[in-house]
């Protein structure tokens, strides 16, 4: 309904001129008009966009078949040799006809040459013009072995004609008068004697137009007169013919049956590997049951026979290494189960000796304090291997529930504030107005993100350290800022190791037990999600926490960036007041 109204006011604004003009696209009586532009242009772009497909597929095709590789080259090495050997066969049946066409022609022309000076001596009174007719017609009928031949007798004095013996019935359309070249005639009157001289010309023809090529052999007959006889070559260019298609067909024939040669005896080697390859990726995927099909004893049974040896054997090592790292996993069970009995004992005694540490002596009351640390530490270490052994077993699960990821960034901060306080830092929490609800466990991810805030504050320098949340339609980030000591390069994964220290120097301020970035890593996978690192030395560093909204579903990005804007920017530190999100 609301389309008709644009219309109507340009028909209006049109009538001044008795006409409105019809609008853009369309043609007086209401249709569409078509653009030969655009169609061309949009041939043009599916004619480059398949081009471009053909020469992608072809090159992909060319890198991965080792098949095809081999059968081109063959096929190219094959037609590049079969052209030059028809190439030199060619010049060789053309050189020979030639040479043999010459070593005729040459002697017809010289027994030409005494015939006619035979007969120039003998009519030396009688009628020159009639005696020049007479000879060049009975040379031209002498025409013999070396097939059709045209003679023509030129004066001396170019302003004089010449005589033209008759031809033979098989080719009465010759012009022989136009195919004696002016070379050959420049080049027999300046020289001296009855030497003879050759070259090839064109005859042309006087039905078609088209040229036919040609031998002539002229020699000077008197001071006043050349004789030339003009040989056609069509016999010899038909020979020649015959020769380049037989060529042709043959090196066709030769280069198809090499392709096919080719092709069968790269099959024979190409099956085998590619059944290699085939057995190495099931392998590669975890089938260590995978073996090789032995067929023969050549080179390639061999590689079967080591390839089912070597998986055979890497089985057995794999197998070892399982029990192994199962009988690792349950000793560590084992051992902090069983450190938790004696462990409570210790803890009910420190308990007790703690709250009573004020009637004590000072020295006392000190040894009790660290008592009462290290005993809780101790019992986080219990707790972590706990988790880790949970962990390699494959037996942790997740409690999983919808929950805002403010609220546990909002409890981990919460958490950690008397360590902040402790150190004079102060932790920023930079949260979206809008909820950023998930589905994760609630008590995983905060340990997590009560591990990256700890572990800010203890290398943050004394510099404030910056939480961001944030989320989009797929994801949910945090991100836990720190302007410290910052990473070195490849410390960003190794980081994430079992009791790995940046400086093993450094003293523990929080009483870590060098196992939270193990098991927040551990934790992220086991959702789905992402925790990465970033960091450089002396400009901080930055861990990133990205989660899946919905479990069970793959995540493709993340609503926070891993480096943080104010050093993409240029700067280390953020200015006074700027919004880093």
């Amino acid at each position: 309904m609301t389309a008709a109204a644009p219309e109507e006011e340009r028909g209006a604004a049109g009538s001044e001129g008795g006409r409105s003009a019809p609008p853009s696209g369309r043609s007086e009586s209401g249709g569409r008009r078509t653009d030969p532009g655009s169609g061309l242009t949009r041939a043009y772009l599916f004619a480059q966009r398949a081009a471009r497909a053909l020469v992608r597929g072809a090159h992909t095709n060319w890198r991965r078949s080792l098949h095809l590789r081999v059968i081109s080259t063959t096929l190219v090495l094959s037609l590049l040799v079969m052209a030059g050997l028809g190439y030199v066969l060619i010049s060789q049946v053309r050189s020979g006809l030639l040479d043999a066409k010459i070593g005729t022609a040459v002697n017809d022309h010289r027994a030409g040459l005494n015939y006619a000076l035979a007969e120039l001596q003998e009519n030396e009174t009688g009628d020159r013009d009639r005696l020049m007719y007479n000879i060049a017609n009975e040379l031209a009928d002498r025409s013999g072995d070396t097939g059709l031949y045209g003679v023509v007798i030129l004066p001396s004095v170019d302003d004089e004609l010449g005589w033209v013996g008759e031809k033979l019935e098989e080719a009465p359309d010759k012009k022989l008068e136009d195919s004696v070249p002016e070379r050959l005639i420049d080049q027999i009157r300046d020289s001296m004697g009855d030497q003879q001289y050759y070259t090839y010309a064109r005859i042309q023809s006087d039905t078609d137009g088209t040229e036919d090529p040609a031998l002539v052999v002229g020699a000077e007959l008197t001071h006043a007169y050349e004789l030339y006889y003009v040989f056609p070559l069509q016999h010899e260019q038909e020979i020649l013919d015959l020769v380049q298609r037989t060529v042709a067909l043959v090196g066709t024939l030769l280069v198809i049956l090499l392709g096919l040669i080719a092709y069968v005896v790269t099959r024979q080697v190409v099956t085998p590997i590619r059944s290699a390859a085939q057995s190495a990726e099931r392998l590669a995927a975890g089938d260590l049951s995978e073996r090789m099909t032995v067929q023969g004893e050549d080179d390639l049974a061999r590689l079967a026979v080591s390839f089912n040896d070597m998986a055979g054997n890497l089985q057995e090592k794999i197998q070892e290494l399982e029990e192994l790292s199962k009988l690792q996993r349950q000793f560590v069970s084992d051992v902090s189960h069983e450190l938790r009995t004696p462990l409570t004992t210790i803890k009910m005694a420190g308990d007790l000796l703690f709250d009573d540490r004020d009637e004590l002596e000072p020295a006392m009351r000190r040894s009790v304090e660290l008592l009462q640390s290290q005993v809780e530490r101790f019992e986080e270490l219990l707790a972590d291997l706990l988790e880790i052994s949970r962990h390699d077993a494959g037996a942790a699960t997740l409690g999983i529930e919808p929950s805002d990821i403010r609220d546990a960034v909002m409890k981990a901060v919460g958490d950690a504030e008397q360590i902040a306080e402790k150190r004079g830092i102060k932790v920023i929490m930079r949260l979206p107005a809008d909820p950023c609800v998930a589905e994760y466990d609630p008590r995983r991810i905060n340990r997590i993100l009560r591990n990256l805030v700890v572990n800010a504050i203890e290398h943050s320098e004394g510099r404030d350290v910056v939480v961001t949340a944030a989320g989009d339609r797929d994801a949910v980030a945090v991100a836990v800022r720190d302007y410290g000591v910052g990473l070195r390069e490849g410390e960003e994964h190794l980081c994430f190791d079992r009791f790995w220290r940046a400086d093993p120097a450094r003293v523990r301020t929080t009483g870590g037990t060098g196992l939270g970035l193990s098991i927040a890593k551990e934790d992220a996978t086991l959702h789905g999600g992402w925790l990465q690192a970033w960091g450089m030395p002396g400009q901080g560093s930055q861990f990133r926490l990205s989660l899946p909204r919905h479990a069970e579903t793959e995540l493709r990005g993340s609503p926070l960036p891993l480096v943080p804007p104010e050093f993409s920017l240029g700067r280390a530190y953020p200015r006074e007041g700027e919004d880093t999100t």
